[in-house]
């Protein structure tokens, strides 16, 4: 079996609920009942197998099937797993016809099923766990690279306040503010340890800041298996994971998302080393190319930056997946597995800033 087969049928699709993130259906039906508009039961439940951070649940009915998501149990770093901001994120991206799913309603009483949730609709479509596509024929490939950057590039162009999210984070200085957080989320969480690489670029990253400013609404985990694709064609239904957004500049989430072409495959099915020709998918520099021409940039300058930049605060996040492993807050198979790859993240970022004199 391939590395490829293995994701794929690992993340893909749903399971039982995992212990430790039962839920209590009768609380929930009666929720379900007072809540959302035309919900009838009986109601099942099944979780899904991503949804790593924020625990996610298929909720089936005779009528409709609702996704769910909510807070992990345990103890929480103050500023994770914000439900209520995603919800508020997707509920406008949707009245401004960005593709993501309908939402139905928020719960902040925790006394339903134990944390925050929120419920939306179940879009049904196909989730890529592979950046080169593997299922998709070499001649639609690129089709489906240009649906991502196309989808991408709408996001960046939405006019923040028209869809009511000029307060949905702090403009300016993003790139300091973020360097700021992870830094410390990584300081602090003295379960996960410490990493060498990770020390430098703490010290190297908030030194070298490029100049200039601009604000979007950005995602924050901007990749393929974050995204529900039509089921036979090449058109981005929804975009999911909202967990990390906020807003911020529009070419650092272009930049996390253009790291596929910086990781090599055994990292996180990356493209660096891949024959792209052979594969039917653009390079960088098409990709690159694509996104400036539908945002109207002549270019970007400091990607390198960008680049390193993203895959630290990438490091960082895996590095809160590690303490949560080790307080037993995160659970699943896959969470112990991505939490082994700190060390390797931070390396690649650190040879990333290498390339630009850290």
């Amino acid at each position: 079996m391939t590395e490829t087969v293995d994701r794929q049928t690992q993340f893909s699709g749903t399971s039982a609920v995992r212990a430790g993130q039962e839920i209590d259906l009768a609380r929930l039906h009666g929720w379900m009942t007072a809540n959302v508009e035309g919900f009838a039961g009986p109601l099942t439940v099944e979780q899904f197998k991503g949804g790593q951070s924020n625990p996610t649940y298929k909720l089936l009915t005779p009528g409709q099937n609702y996704v769910l998501r909510r807070k992990p149990p345990g103890q929480l770093l103050a500023s994770a797993h914000a439900v209520d901001r995603e919800y508020r994120v997707i509920t406008a991206l949707h009245a401004q016809g960005f593709p993501v799913a309908r939402t139905f309603g928020l719960c902040t009483d925790e006394s339903v099923i134990g944390t925050w949730f929120y419920v939306m609709d179940c879009v049904d479509g196909r989730i890529f766990w592979d950046t080169s596509f593997p299922d998709v024929p070499r001649e639609q490939r690129a089709a489906y690279f240009d649906a991502m950057n196309a989808t991408l590039a709408q996001l960046h162009m939405i006019d923040v306040e028209k869809a009511g999210l000029a307060d949905y984070g702090k403009p300016g200085n993003y790139f300091s503010r973020q360097i700021g957080r992870w830094s410390r989320q990584y300081m602090e969480d003295a379960d996960a340890g410490r990493v060498a690489a990770m020390d430098r670029l703490v010290e190297w990253l908030p030194a070298n800041i490029p100049p200039g400013e601009e604000v979007s609404v950005v995602h924050g985990d901007y990749r393929c298996d974050n995204m529900i694709f039509h089921k036979t064609e090449p058109k981005v239904l929804a975009v999911l994971d909202w967990e990390l957004s906020t807003l911020g500049h529009p070419l650092a989430d272009f930049a996390y998302h253009l790291m596929i072409y910086r990781m090599p495959p055994e990292t996180t099915t990356g493209l660096l080393g891949r024959d792209l020709d052979a594969l039917g998918v653009p390079t960088e520099a098409e990709y690159v190319a694509a996104y400036c021409a539908r945002t109207g940039r002549a270019g970007i300058d400091n990607l390198d930056f960008y680049v390193a930049y993203n895959l630290f605060r990438l490091a960082g996040i895996v590095h809160g997946i590690r303490g949560r492993v080790v307080r037993g807050t995160a659970t699943s198979a896959h969470a112990r597995k991505m939490a082994e790859g700190v060390e390797n993240l931070a390396d690649l970022a650190l040879a990333q800033a290498r390339k630009i004199g850290a």
